[in-house]
């Protein structure tokens, strides 16, 4: 009883502070990394996660830094489950035929962001970049050269065992898909090209529809039910600052900022 009430106490503090952080608008992650924001994950209770390609940092709900690790290039887009952080990683080529990407999964502690595991993807062609889980498998997104109408989505078990590839009929976007989230029987891409473009899927991965936001730095959902979506800074000395501001679904069921109190 008494694990309940605290349980229920904790809950009603993170709502409260979510919610005064919804009327700000913005989470700024401390410090500053060696490479832009690929992607954010959040496990729901405390924490936020972030990968700067080359950094991978754990922060509390106020952007303040609770660990941080050196990665290999490139880290892309990630996601938690279980205590356990999933990151897309390439070693080689983005958007070029096959033969030229070196895809990753990596597998890290969400308590002190240590490597627990990796396994390669060799599926996944044209450089691995953005990841989720839907029930108990992966979903793993990426580049895409030039010309090709349609996007790829990779689907794993929970050991990295592949299932199948997925062509999502949405059209050519710009080096493919860079982050990727599902919520609420929707999946949710976010990709590069100007302007960049969101794509929504439903849970069976059939196209819905694309318009113009900018969630290819990260995109994810507080228990508040706000949307968090990942920005980047590039600093004068060249390193890179991130940040998360807060969205919401519009009338169109697709997404728009909150605009800062």
């Amino acid at each position: 009883m008494i694990r309940s009430k605290r349980f229920i106490l904790d809950t009603l503090t993170l709502f409260a502070a979510i919610s005064i952080l919804s009327a700000s608008a913005e989470i700024i992650c401390e410090g500053d990394y060696g490479g832009h924001l690929q992607g954010i994950a959040v496990d729901g209770q405390e924490s936020i996660y972030w990968s700067f390609t080359v950094d991978l940092v754990k922060t509390d709900f106020e952007g303040k830094q609770i660990a941080y690790a050196p990665v290999p290039s490139h880290h892309g887009d990630l996601c938690y489950s279980e205590g356990m952080l999933y990151v897309a990683v390439n070693l080689g080529a983005f958007n070029e035929p096959a033969g030229k990407a070196d895809s990753w999964l990596y597998a890290y502690d969400a308590e002190d962001l240590s490597l627990v595991w990796k396994r390669t993807l060799p599926e996944v062609v044209h450089g691995a970049g953005g990841i989720d889980r839907h029930g108990d498998h992966f979903y793993v997104v990426g580049g895409l050269p030039p010309g090709i109408e349609e996007n790829y989505v990779y689907e794993y078990t929970s050991d990295s065992v592949f299932v199948k590839r997925i062509a999502m009929a949405s059209g050519h976007t710009e080096m493919g898909i860079q982050t990727a989230f599902f919520n609420g029987g929707f999946w949710w891409f976010g990709c590069y090209g100007e302007p960049r473009t969101l794509i929504k899927a439903d849970a069976d991965l059939r196209f819905v529809g694309r318009r113009l936001f900018d969630a290819s730095l990260g995109i994810e959902k507080t228990v508040g039910g706000d949307f968090l979506i990942g920005k980047d800074l590039r600093l004068p000395s060249g390193r890179h600052r991130g940040s998360i501001v807060f969205a919401q679904e519009n009338s169109e069921s697709f997404l728009k900022t909150l605009p800062a109190e």
